[in-house]
């Protein structure tokens, strides 16, 4: 073993989570032989080319928006979710709170929120300043068994975002953090149940991100195509993208998981007109529903005012779509995302594998692409044709999307939940469900592999840790930032005043 490879801490990933385990591993004075790996580019190099080609070249070998460093976030649209001083519990962004009570991770949010003022976040934030507007929505939602969920956002903004991460890359990576960088972790090293390493390979060698070789194969190759890097504790903070990669690992490597929840819909894009009230009092409403008659849950999520649709691209060419909002260039549409909550039972356990191939029937319909479709049309029962997509109301900001038919792909229960959710919706904000409005798909969100950790985070492995939105631990920019934080401070708490 070179000591040359041997660190204190390896970190998987560069998304949110991690990079945040990285500063606050700095203020502690932990930073010395930490490395961080990361399968795409440096923030400043992560370009995706369809702002010129106008459509999406799927980027090999992986996807500009959906990797590199800071992860998606430095291409969404950068909300950054708070909370309200009276609330006696967390309402979004997932799990953190179950782990270190709600108390600590208030104090954890306002922590991270002063970093990422530091570093550049719009110091307004939005939703704070309409409460008597927001209080009549509210009981107007719950006259319609609709619940709404009112937090205070920061706003980043995805150009603004971009510049944010690149600072905090330029700050870890001036003390001393050593950062890898279009490099892919084929595997973990694991002996006697507790963890060792990782191997990596290049990945502008790498066709795939599969492992092509047995695990024993790997280790005791001599091939410079692979290379391994030591250490005792490891964190795996790899982010949905990763989420297929991290349920590859726990299947090898017996790492304890429990199938999770899978979020599948669509991306909703309809005017600003409509969503006035929202966006000027709330910025973002988040709507929660169990419409009639299976009564999953349903939410909205992720809304963009004035923003645009987006596409991503996954592991196996699989092409998701999102939504972005930015400070300084506006539309003239709001989008958000409207999400099927499925909860599998004995004996299927594979939601991650389902949701896939929602995700595959869909892309294939649109030849690779998203796929766009009317409101009016679904309802009628028929499909959208590009002709007919011209002449629409309401303008499609995703260029690259394919008119077409969304219920080929979109099974009959999901599909009911969010055009029952639309109509119900449409009682709280007039409009709703104007005939003209889109529906993209697919929008999934695969964060549904939990990966069973205790209190300081580490799993059934021996020094191994899991944090942020791949291990199914957090939800979104603010929590698995928050989640590093409390990551750094976990493995070093003696250090902690």
């Amino acid at each position: 073993m070179s000591l040359n490879n041997k660190y204190n801490v390896i970190i998987i990933g560069m998304g949110p989570s991690s990079i945040f385990c990285a500063y606050e591993l700095i203020q502690l004075g932990k930073a010395e032989k930490v490395l961080l790996i990361e399968q795409g580019k440096r923030v400043e190099n992560r370009i995706c080319p369809i702002e010129k080609t106008g459509k999406c070249t799927k980027c090999k070998p992986f996807c500009n928006i959906t990797s590199g460093f800071s992860g998606a976030g430095a291409f969404s649209d950068g909300k950054l979710s708070l909370y309200n001083d009276d609330d006696d519990d967390i309402y979004v962004g997932g799990n953190l709170h179950k782990y270190i009570g709600v108390d600590e991770t208030k104090k954890l949010i306002d922590y991270t929120d002063e970093i990422y003022l530091k570093f550049g976040a719009d110091t307004k934030l939005e939703g704070v300043k309409y409460k008597e507007e927001v209080t009549k929505i509210r009981k107007k939602s719950q006259k319609e068994g609709i619940n709404l969920i009112d937090i205070p956002i920061r706003h980043l903004g995805t150009e603004k975002a971009h510049e944010l991460y690149g600072k905090l890359e330029d700050y870890i990576e001036h003390n001393n953090i050593t950062m890898m960088f279009e490099t892919i972790v084929e595997d973990l090293i694991i002996e006697d149940n507790q963890v060792k390493g990782v191997v990596t390979r290049s990945a502008k060698s790498a066709k795939s991100s599969k492992l092509s070789e047995s695990p024993k194969s790997i280790k005791s190759s001599k091939s410079k195509e692979f290379e391994n890097f030591y250490s005792d504790k490891v964190i795996i903070a790899v982010g949905r993208k990763g989420a297929n990669w991290l349920s590859d690992m726990c299947n090898k490597h017996n790492i304890e998981t429990r199938a999770g929840v899978v979020d599948i819909g669509v991306r909703y894009e309809l005017p600003d007109k409509i969503m006035k009230d929202i966006n000027t009092y709330m910025y973002e409403g988040k709507f929660i529903g169990y419409p009639y008659p299976f009564k999953d849950k349903v939410r909205t999520f992720c809304q963009n005012p004035s923003g645009f649709v987006s596409s991503e691209v996954y592991d196996n060419n699989l092409t998701l779509v999102n939504g972005h909002s930015y400070k300084d260039k506006k539309s003239n549409n709001t989008n958000l995302a409207i999400l099927v909550s499925h909860d599998f039972t004995h004996p299927f356990n594979k939601p991650i594998e389902y949701g896939r191939n929602v995700a595959k029937n869909l892309n294939e319909l649109g030849e690779g692409n998203v796929v766009v479709q009317r409101l009016g049309d679904i309802n009628r029962g028929k499909r959208t044709w590009q002709e007919e997509l011209e002449k629409n109301s309401v303008v499609p900001t995703l260029k690259s999307a394919v008119a077409g038919d969304i219920t080929f792909a979109i099974g009959y229960r999901t599909m009911t939940d969010i055009l029952q959710f639309i109509k119900e919706m449409d009682k709280i904000i007039e409009g709703f469900a104007h005939p003209d409005n889109l529906l993209y798909g697919p929008e999934i969100k695969f964060y549904s592999n939990k990966v069973i950790i205790n209190e300081k985070f580490e799993t059934c492995i021996k020094g191994l840790y899991s944090i942020g939105d791949g291990g199914g631990m957090t939800r979104g920019l603010m929590m698995a930032s928050a989640s590093g934080v409390q990551m750094a401070r976990n493995l070093f708490t003696d250090f902690i005043e």
